[in-house]
């Protein structure tokens, strides 16, 4: 698997299609869950967002589906930066994101950090 993450607005997915053989996509930003029979899956912190607002934990569903995203490329927006927020509920969901996150690089293949579109190799 190869993760792909950066801040909001940096060309992570076009970062992907340029340089990996994408065919199919599914995007969770909207909360969608993932559908892993797609080449890659982006968005997925929509999908944390969700899971946060109806308590299940993101990282549990994705260790359950661990042998259907072995093959994919997972891209995901870094929510970590910038000023902590007040609302505990926002606090809460860029706290499991990052729990997914965590464990996600640790089963990576391959870590790339996009940024202004170019990407940095981690892993």
């Amino acid at each position: 698997m190869k993760l792909i993450f950066g801040g909001a607005y940096q060309g992570k997915l076009d970062y992907a299609r340029n340089n990996y053989d994408i065919q199919t996509i599914c995007d969770c930003s909207g909360g969608a869950e993932p559908d892993f029979s797609k080449d890659a899956i982006c968005g997925i912190e929509g999908f944390v967002l969700a899971c946060a607002k109806a308590g299940i934990e993101a990282r549990e569903y994705f260790e359950k589906a661990r042998d259907q995203w072995q093959d994919k490329i997972l891209i995901m927006t870094d929510t970590s930066q910038g000023v902590v927020p007040i609302d505990k509920d926002v606090r809460a969901f860029r706290e499991m994101n990052g729990r997914l996150m965590l464990y996600l690089a640790g089963e990576a293949d391959s870590v790339e950090r996009v940024f202004c579109g170019i990407g940095k190799r981690l892993k």
